[in-house]
C-alpha cells in the first residue's frame, strides 16, 4: 500500500511539489513551524505524501502519523506521541477518519490549529457510527462492510468510483485491493473531547466526495465555525489536489 501510494504521488506531483528548487524556506513571520498529518481509514500515512512534500519544501517540519487503525484510543495515542516530539506550535491535520482522531487528540497545548480535510468532525459523545447514521447516505459509506473478524473494508468493486474517482483507474483498483482495515471498535467509539471547541479550525471540503457527502462536510464546518476551502475533488483530494490542500494548511499555520 505504502509503495503504491508513494509512486502514485510521485507521478501526480511531477512538476508541482518537486519542481521549485528556488522556493524560499523562510516561513511567514508568526507561523507555526510544525505540521502533523493524520491519515484516514483503509489507507496508510503515505496518502499524505504529496501534501507533505510541498510543505516540507517550503520549510515546515512535517510529521506523518502512522495510525494502527485498531481502535480510536490507539490512533489517538499514535497522534499524541507525534505531538510530543514537536518543538513549538503545531497544526494538526486529519483526513476522513483522521478527523475523529484529531478531534480527540487536538486538545494538546502545542496544537495551535486544527485542519479537517474531507473529514468527520464529531462532538463530545459522538462516534463515527453516529455520524455515519445521521448524515446523508453515500455510495462509499454504503459499501463499508465487516469481515468475519469484525474489521471494516470498503467493497473493492465500489472503492474506485466512491473513494478515488479522480485517480487513474488502475491505481484506484489496486488501492481497493490493498486496503488497510479499520477495526469496528474504532467505528463505534465516541470521543470524550472535541478540541475544535477551543482551537482555530479550518475545513477543506471536497465537493465531489462520495464517501462523506459534501453536505455533511459543510455541516461539520459550520458547526465548528471553521474557515472553509472548497476543492472540486473526490475523497482522495489530498492526493490529486495536494497543492490546494497544502495551501489551506498553510493558512492554518498563521492562526492565533
Amino acid at each position: 500500500m505504502g509503495n503504491l501510494l508513494l509512486s502514485t504521488a510521485t507521478v501526480l506531483m511531477a512538476g508541482a511539489a518537486f519542481a521549485a528548487p528556488g522556493t524560499s524556506a523562510i516561513l511567514p513571520k508568526g507561523s507555526a513551524h510544525n505540521i502533523v498529518l493524520v491519515h484516514g481509514a483503509f489507507v496508510d500515512q503515505t496518502s499524505w505524501q504529496p501534501v507533505a512534500d510541498i510543505l516540507t519544501q517550503k520549510g515546515y517540519n512535517v510529521t506523518l502519523v502512522e495510525n494502527p487503525l485498531t481502535s480510536l484510543a490507539a490512533d489517538v495515542d499514535a497522534t499524541k506521541q507525534a505531538l510530543a516530539k514537536q518543538n513549538g506550535r503545531t497544526v494538526l491535520v486529519g483526513h476522513s477518519w483522521g478527523g475523529v482522531v484529531i478531534t480527540q487528540a487536538g486538545n494538546d497545548p502545542k496544537v495551535s490549529a486544527l485542519v479537517y480535510v474531507s473529514a468527520f468532525a464529531p462532538d463530545v459523545g459522538q462516534s463515527l457510527a453516529t455520524l455515519a447514521q445521521s448524515g446523508p447516505a453515500t455510495e462509499g459509506a454504503a459499501a463499508i462492510h465487516p469481515d468475519d473478524k469484525g474489521d471494516l473494508y470498503i467493497d473493492p468493486k465500489v472503492f474506485p468510483s466512491a473513494v478515488a474517482a479522480d485517480l487513474p483507474p488502475q491505481i484506484a483498483e489496486s488501492l481497493a485491493n490493498h486496503q488497510l482495515p479499520l477495526n469496528h471498535t474504532a467505528f463505534e467509539a465516541p470521543v470524550d473531547t472535541a478540541a475544535w471547541h477551543d482551537k482555530p479550525t479550518f475545513y477543506v471540503i471536497s465537493t465531489k466526495d462520495k464517501v462523506i457527502a459534501p453536505e455533511a462536510q459543510r455541516f461539520f464546518a459550520a458547526e465548528m465555525k471553521a474557515q472553509i476551502t472548497e476543492i472540486a475533488g473526490s475523497h482522495a483530494s489530498l492526493v490529486v489536489h495536494a497543492q490546494e490542500v497544502a495551501a489551506a494548511i498553510e493558512k492554518a499555520t498563521l492562526a492565533k
